[in-house]
Parts: structure tokens; sequence; C-alpha cells
């Protein structure tokens, strides 16, 4: 998984997470993100500090090098929280509320396979068992593979229970 942090036309930072930076840009040309904060959908990513591993050990060239640059005032300005936080902090919650009811839902009315997803879905495509609701684990492969042959299917981002 990839996290960007993006940002709106207005400004609006938020995070987006991704498969590949080829998912990124499929939902951009799509217009498929949206800023929770104003609902536009011409978005970019924005600026990110890179996350670079270092060993345990420093060289001694790079324990006597410089420190590092302060941040220019303009871009100090894009890391400010941006107006519509508030907003959309309770657009999330509104969301993550929704994804719990939606997860209590499925846990209540499907049978649970686990990670025999894909082979239950088959046999109840192709009349092999009777209909019934199931839910469960597939892998990418195993997704495309059942799109493949014209399972109908969803994939539900899975959230935590509760307080949890």
């Amino acid at each position: 998984m990839i996290v960007y942090d993006l940002r709106c036309a207005k400004g609006h930072v938020f995070e987006g997470w991704f498969p590949d930076s080829m998912a990124f840009d499929k939902q951009v040309k799509r217009k498929h993100l949206v800023c929770p904060a104003c609902g536009s959908t011409k978005v970019d990513k924005a600026m990110m500090a890179p996350n670079i591993a270092s060993s345990k050990r420093k060289s001694p060239a790079a324990a006597e090098a410089p420190a590092a640059p302060t941040v220019p005032d303009a871009a100090a300005d894009m890391t400010a929280p941006p107006a519509g936080l508030e907003r959309a902090k309770r657009e999330t919650a509104k969301y993550v509320k929704f994804l719990r009811t939606m997860r209590e839902q499925v846990e209540k009315n499907c049978d649970y396979v686990g990670e025999k997803f894909a082979n239950e879905a088959r046999k109840i495509h192709y009349g092999e068992t009777g209909k019934r609701n199931i839910y469960g684990e597939a892998s990418p492969d195993e997704a495309r593979a059942l799109k493949d042959e014209g399972v109908e299917f969803g994939a539900i981002p899975w959230i935590k229970r509760g307080d949890s």
C-alpha cells in the first residue's frame, strides 16, 4: 500500500491509500477522488516529506553534516490544517459509522467462509450449491479470476469493530 497526502484545488489536504501509484493515477483520471472537506474532484498529490531509512550507525561525515535548512514560509503554509478540517473529521466519522454498520449487517446476514470465499462463490455461481449470502477473504488474483468468470461479488472496506 502507498499512502499519499492529497490536496484539492481549494488547498485542503487529506490522506489517500492506494495499492500502487497506477491506482492513484486511474482514480484521478476518472475523478473518483473527492476532497472530504469541500467535495472537489480536482485532486493531486501534495508535497510530502520522504521516508528515508537509515542505518543505526552514522558515518563520521554524516555526524558533521550541517543542520537541515528551515522551511520557507510558503511551504509552511502548505502544511497548515485546512479550514475545513473539522468538517472533514465529521464526514469521516459518518463514513466510519456507516462502515461499522455495514460490517454488522454482513456478519448478521451472511455466512463467513474465510479463505474459501472464491471457491464458495464459484459453487454458488455455477449452481453446485444453494444460493446464500457469504463473506470471506480472497487474494487479488482470486478476485480477478472471479471477475473474469462473471461471478458477481463486492469488496467491502472491513473496518475494525467498536472501540478498537
